[in-house]
């Protein structure tokens, strides 16, 4: 089926990061599903009562100017004259259960991989990170170990060569 030849890539591609949710558009989920956005967005509104704000809100003016600005979409013309419906994972899944095709079920199928797939990196990255500090504080506590060997070189170098008693046995004459 054609919604299998879809890479993950591709789907990659149509995630975008809108006050600080991963989502997508519903055009890019039009197309993705195999519907057109006008027939998305009539039975997102005829069940709205499954698309919670955090599942699905619309974005604004400024949220479209700024995508365009940052060129995570070539033109509003993309957008198809309105303002675009953004779907977090949770409503993307709500939305495949909505439109009900067997390519929606693929497809969202897929692309829940992806957002799974993304999640794991970020785990990854911050376990990394965590990594990084705590070498950052090894590094910093064996500098300053470090600096502080100098110091006491620093202190024997400058002693006076001040004349001792000599060390060893004396013969008695």
């Amino acid at each position: 089926m054609k919604a299998l030849n879809i890479s993950n890539d591709d789907i990659a591609e149509r995630i975008y990061l809108v006050r600080g949710i991963k989502v997508m558009l519903d055009r890019d989920l039009a197309d993705l599903y195999g519907t057109i956005p006008k027939r998305l967005r009539e039975q997102v509104k005829r069940n709205i009562e499954r698309f919670p704000q955090h599942f699905m809100f619309q974005l604004t003016e400024e949220e479209v100017d700024a995508m365009v600005s940052q060129n995570a979409i070539p033109s509003r013309k993309h957008l198809g004259g309105s303002l675009p419906f953004a779907f977090s994972e949770h409503g993307i899944l709500m939305l495949a259960n909505v439109i009900k095709s067997q390519r929606a079920i693929e497809m969202s199928i897929k692309i829940i991989e992806v957002f799974v797939k993304f999640r794991e990196m970020l785990i990854s990255q911050k376990d990394m990170l965590l990594k990084f500090e705590q070498l950052e504080k090894l590094v910093v506590q064996h500098d300053d170990n470090i600096a502080a060997i100098f110091q006491a070189l620093k202190q024997l170098i400058q002693q006076k060569n001040e004349p001792r008693e000599p060390i060893g046995f004396n013969f008695k004459k």
